[in-house]
């Protein structure tokens, strides 16, 4: 297990575990379709082995991730 890279993230009053390749779907982001969106409220980030706790956030911890669609 110490190769697994994850992240919880924070994003509209709610909580998200993500890994690399993920998709998800959360509600509307304020970007559009194909841009890159970037989450910076990281609460945990478990890296290699690595884990870090934020209080409430992890200080410079972000995930980048792309904006699919947009659905009704």
């Amino acid at each position: 297990m110490a190769d697994q890279t994850y992240a919880v993230i924070q994003t509209q009053g709610k909580q998200y575990l993500v890994k690399p390749g993920d998709s998800l779907v959360v509600d509307r982001l304020p970007a559009e379709e194909g841009k890159k969106y970037v989450f910076d409220q990281v609460l945990l980030r478990v890296d290699k082995g690595k884990t870090e706790v934020g209080t409430p956030f992890v200080k410079g911890a972000k995930v980048e991730a792309t904006v699919e669609a947009h659905q009704l």
